[in-house]
């Protein structure tokens, strides 16, 4: 066994973690006209809140959280099944390239 490939996938696999512990606290934020939305790392939506009323103006406080709340599970929701599709589209060629043992979690979120 060559021990320098094994040292430099263990590097690799070190630096790999630092990069996901760096990406865990990584938030983007996206504002169209007062409604923002917060991602994480794993394309997950985070957060939904409407900051001004220029989309909706005469929207309640109770319906701004239940419309916020309703974005962010829909989102979330088509999120979570876009990968869960692409896993099965991608199930073959990755049997085909000798990896068919990987899951569904090679895809972020999943």
């Amino acid at each position: 066994m060559d021990f320098s490939k094994a040292w430099e996938m263990m590097k690799l696999q070190q630096e790999a973690m630092k990069v996901k512990k760096q990406l865990e606290n990584t938030f983007i934020e996206s504002e169209v006209s007062g409604l923002v939305i917060t991602v994480n790392w794993e394309m997950k939506i985070e957060k939904v809140e409407f900051e001004t009323t220029d989309l909706i103006p005469s929207l309640s406080s109770s319906e701004k959280a239940a419309l916020e709340t309703a974005i962010l599970e829909a989102v979330n929701k088509w999120i979570k099944k876009s990968q869960e599709v692409a896993a099965e589209k991608m199930k073959w060629v990755m049997s085909q390239m000798g990896m068919g043992n990987m899951g569904a979690g090679w895809l972020p979120g999943m």
